[in-house]
């Protein structure tokens, strides 16, 4: 995208692993690192080996580190969650599996939803890179499907494998889900113009109140926090969950608010506002506040409904596990 847009600039491209990628035996949620697959990506962009990186927006905490900023995320793929199965179960749907059926998912949020809606399958971690996860299912016997995220096996070009989409009544998204964040040096304003050009205005807004929301909740990797967002005629929907660890709690709400505001020339202090670490002066200013204080607000309305309880035991048992 960016050689489209600057077709006389040269962009190299240096492929980097992380934490993240390197513990591979261990679920996400419980080696308890917020920056797992951003710190050694964040220490190159410090040194000033590399210019900007690209991230999974859902693996980007809430708060940057200082000297850090999202400069552009991309147009959203398909945020939802996909269900993979064994060549076995080809054609079929969660429903149609016989009882006790195994599905692998090593993310909270997914387990927790899906107990809920399907009581009657069995769920265990699994952890790997997508191939290792499909090599898993594919040649072994221990599970009847897996849950990826959609937008992952598009990226792959392996959306053939994917038999069913679940939808927001089965299970809401995460935080991010689907949008590709561009980090970059917050000071940097030669770069942070240059990447500006890639951003989405929908996705942003859209991201923004998830992220405002999580960051209020003070939820992460290591508790069941689910999003769900529409923007539709100038009326930005932001649906947001919190979940036991087995599905048995939870509180779920939706509000909206209007980010229908002209974009105004705002240059002065305002010029570099970060809004839950993103930084997008191309998008009107009011719009993004209005889309942070839709998460702010709808995570306050879940936490005086008794979010934090749940939160706190699902942190707790999840400790404990």
């Amino acid at each position: 995208m960016l050689c489209k847009q600057y077709p006389g600039l040269h962009f190299e491209i240096v492929a980097m692993s992380t934490t993240g990628d390197k513990i591979l035996d261990t679920a996400l949620s419980k080696i308890g690192e917020k920056s797992l697959f951003t710190k050694e990506l964040e220490n190159a962009l410090e040194r000033n080996e590399v210019d900007l990186v690209v991230h999974s927006l859902k693996d980007l905490p809430t708060s940057l580190p200082p000297g850090f900023t999202i400069g552009a995320i991309c147009k959203r793929e398909n945020p939802h969650d996909a269900v993979v199965f064994h060549p076995k179960s080809c054609g079929k749907t969660l429903n149609a599996l016989p009882d006790k059926s195994v599905i692998g998912t090593s993310s909270l949020r997914r387990a927790a939803q899906l107990k809920r809606s399907f009581p009657q399958l069995e769920f265990r971690d699994i952890r790997g890179n997508l191939n290792t996860r499909l090599k898993k299912l594919d040649e072994k016997e221990d599970f009847s499907a897996i849950i990826l995220a959609a937008a992952g096996l598009r990226r792959m070009g392996w959306e053939n494998r994917i038999g069913q989409i679940l939808n927001p009544e089965d299970c809401l998204y995460a935080v991010g889900q689907g949008a590709l964040a561009i980090e970059v040096r917050a000071k940097d304003q030669e770069i942070l113009d240059m990447v500006s050009a890639l951003h989405d205005g929908e996705t942003v807004l859209c991201c923004i109140a998830e992220r405002a929301f999580m960051k209020h909740l003070e939820g992460g990797c290591s508790v069941p926090v689910a999003v769900s967002t529409l923007l539709k005629d100038s009326q930005l929907y932001l649906t947001g969950a919190v979940y036991s660890l087995d599905g048995s709690d939870s509180l779920r709400e939706t509000m909206q608010t209007s980010v229908n505001y002209p974009q105004q020339n705002e240059d002065g202090p305002n010029d570099d506002v970060q809004h839950v670490g993103i930084t997008a002066k191309n998008i009107p200013h009011r719009a993004q506040e209005a889309a942070e204080k839709l998460g702010t607000e709808l995570a306050s309305l879940l936490l005086s409904k008794g979010a934090k309880h749940i939160l706190n035991v699902a942190r707790q048992l999840n400790d404990a596990r």
